[in-house]
C-alpha cells in the first residue's frame, strides 16, 4: 500500500472525535457522620443547643451528626479544630464569641474571617436585666437613676472578661448615660448567682435562658429584656423599650460555621438542613424553651452579613471600653 494510500485511510479516522471518558462519579456527600465541634463545655446552654441540632440535623440527613466538646482557651482550641479541617463533614457550634475573637485576641491561630464560612444562623437569645432584690430600685428607669447618681458605688457581674454578658453591660451603662459601675468577672454565670442574691452585686444582664428560673421565683427581680417582644416565660417583664432604653439591642446567638475549604455546594446544602431542622415545630417549640428565638430561612450570605454586622458592632464596644482577655 503506498504511503499516499494509507495516508487516505487514516484521514477519517482521525477526523472523529476522541471517544469521551467516563466522568468520574463524585462521591455523595455527606459520605460519613457530620462532626459539629462546640467550642463549650457538655451540659451547658450552647451545648443543649447544640445538641437538639444535631439530632434535627441527623433526621434531614442521610449520615448521623455527633456533637463533639472541644474546650480551652475560650473557644480558641475548639475553632481551631475546625477552621483546620478539609474532610468536609466537620462544622461548627459557635456563637457571639465568634465574634469577638479578632478584637480580643492579638494573636490566633487561625483567621476567625478568612478561614471560615458562616453557613446558618440558629438563633438568637435575649438578655434578661436581673437586679438584686434589696436594691433600691423599683425599674430601669430607678436603676438608671440610682447608678447615675451613685458612680462607682455598686457592683455588675458577669460570666467573664470579654463574654457576651460583659460586653451587654458595657453597651448599655454606655447608652444608659456612660454610667459608672464596677465589673466583676466570674468563670461562666452560674458562679455569679449566690453573689447576685446575697447583694454582692447589684445585678447582672444575664443570657434570658439563665435568668428565667429565679425571676420566676422571685429570687431577683427582672427589669427588662432585649428584643422587640416580651418572652413567654416572663411576660411580666418588659423589654428595654418599654422600659425607659429605647435602641439598646443585645443578644447572644447561635451558628453553624463551615471551613473555608468546604465546597460551596457543601455549605448551601448545609443551610438547607439547619434551616428544615430549625423550622420543624417540634424543634422550633424545644428551642423557644431554652428561651431563644429561632431564625431559619435565609441562606449563607445571611448568616455572614450578621457575623459581620456582629463583629463590627463589639468590636466598637470593646474598643470604647477597653476591653481585654490578656
Amino acid at each position: 500500500m503506498t504511503t499516499t494510500r494509507r495516508a487516505a485511510l487514516l484521514l477519517p479516522a482521525l477526523a472523529l472525535p476522541p471517544l469521551a471518558r467516563p466522568a468520574l462519579a463524585q462521591p455523595a456527600w455527606p459520605s460519613q457522620p457530620l462532626r459539629l465541634v462546640c467550642p463549650f463545655a457538655a451540659g451547658g446552654p450552647t451545648d443543649v443547643a447544640a445538641r437538639l441540632v444535631a439530632e434535627a440535623l441527623s433526621a434531614q440527613l442521610p449520615q448521623r451528626v455527633v456533637v463533639e466538646n472541644r474546650t480551652g482557651a475560650g473557644v480558641v482550641v475548639g475553632t481551631e479544630a475546625v477552621a483546620s479541617a478539609r474532610d468536609g463533614h466537620t462544622f461548627l457550634y459557635s456563637t457571639i464569641a465568634h465574634a469577638v475573637l479578632r478584637p480580643l485576641f492579638a494573636t490566633l491561630p487561625f483567621d476567625p474571617v478568612a478561614d471560615f464560612r458562616p453557613t446558618a444562623l440558629v438563633g438568637l437569645i435575649p438578655m434578661l436585666m436581673m437586679v438584686n432584690n434589696d436594691v433600691p430600685a423599683r425599674d430601669l428607669r430607678g436603676l438608671v437613676a440610682l447608678f447615675r447618681d451613685n458612680p462607682g458605688r455598686f457592683d455588675y457581674g458577669s460570666s467573664g472578661q470579654g463574654g457576651a454578658v460583659h460586653l451587654a453591660t458595657e453597651l448599655f451603662l454606655h447608652q444608659a448615660g456612660n454610667l459608672r459601675v464596677n465589673h466583676i468577672p466570674y468563670r461562666g454565670s452560674a458562679p455569679a448567682m449566690p453573689d447576685l442574691l446575697s447583694g454582692r452585686l447589684a445585678m447582672i444582664l444575664n443570657v434570658a435562658s439563665d435568668g428565667i428560673a429565679p425571676t420566676q421565683r422571685g429570687t431577683t427581680r427582672g427589669f427588662a429584656v432585649t428584643g422587640e417582644r416580651r418572652m413567654a416565660q416572663l411576660p411580666e417583664v418588659p423589654t428595654f423599650a418599654e422600659a425607659g432604653l429605647p435602641g439598646y439591642e443585645a443578644y447572644t446567638w447561635h451558628m453553624v460555621l463551615s471551613p473555608a475549604a468546604t465546597p460551596p455546594e457543601v455549605v448551601a446544602r448545609l443551610n438547607a438542613a439547619v434551616n428544615a431542622a430549625v423550622g420543624e415545630e417540634r424543634m422550633r417549640r424545644r428551642l423557644e424553651d431554652l428561651a431563644m428565638q429561632p431564625r431559619s430561612g435565609g441562606g449563607p450570605e445571611a448568616a455572614a452579613e450578621w457575623l459581620r454586622a456582629e463583629t463590627a458592632k463589639w468590636t466598637q464596644v470593646i474598643r470604647d471600653s477597653r476591653i481585654s482577655v490578656s
